[in-house]
């Protein structure tokens, strides 16, 4: 039995996707990019929310078997440390890491010098000496939604404009 399909508009849309052409690769990257911008402003927003109290070590008697939270000087090596990493790409897929950088550098904190991720991830995991406070975490858990909404919007306003010509 023979059967006759037509459709309309088959030209426009393969006019429409030969606009979009190299252009998806540059959309997907700002829509990332953009993306990533929530959530690193989620991270910074949690290093200033960190609760502090004066270094102190564990060895004093008042405080034996109770666990510090960070000290002012911890919370200040974090303060200003979040950013969004260079881009990789392979084939067609793009991605990047938000959060606190493995090159941050060093801080002195009692009179040692200790990497500023070290730091972060025992403020965010705690430690046998240090509270548990998980603030990366939960700025990450929070923001996601916003920052998927923020990728998808970008990306539907630079497809229009590619594909509008605007």
């Amino acid at each position: 039995m023979a059967m006759k399909i037509s459709t309309a508009g088959i030209e426009e849309l393969g006019a429409l996707f030969a606009k979009l052409g190299g252009e998806a690769q540059k959309v997907a990257s700002k829509s990332l990019y953009e993306g990533a911008g929530v959530i690193a402003d989620a991270f910074t927003k949690a290093s200033n929310s960190i609760i502090t109290e004066p270094f102190h070590y564990l060895a004093r008697p008042d405080i034996t078997g109770t666990k510090r939270y960070a000290s002012p000087e911890e919370k200040a090596a974090c303060l200003g440390k979040s950013g969004i990493a260079t881009f990789r790409k392979d084939g067609d897929m793009t991605d990047t890491v938000v959060g606190i950088s493995g090159n941050a550098g060093y801080a002195n904190i009692g009179g040692k010098q200790k990497p500023v991720l070290m730091i972060a991830r025992s403020i965010n995991s705690g430690t046998s000496f240090m509270q548990k406070q998980p603030v990366y975490r939960r700025a990450v858990s929070q923001s996601k939604t916003q920052a998927v909404g923020v990728i998808k919007a970008t990306a539907e306003q630079l497809f229009d404009e590619i594909i509008g010509g605007k």
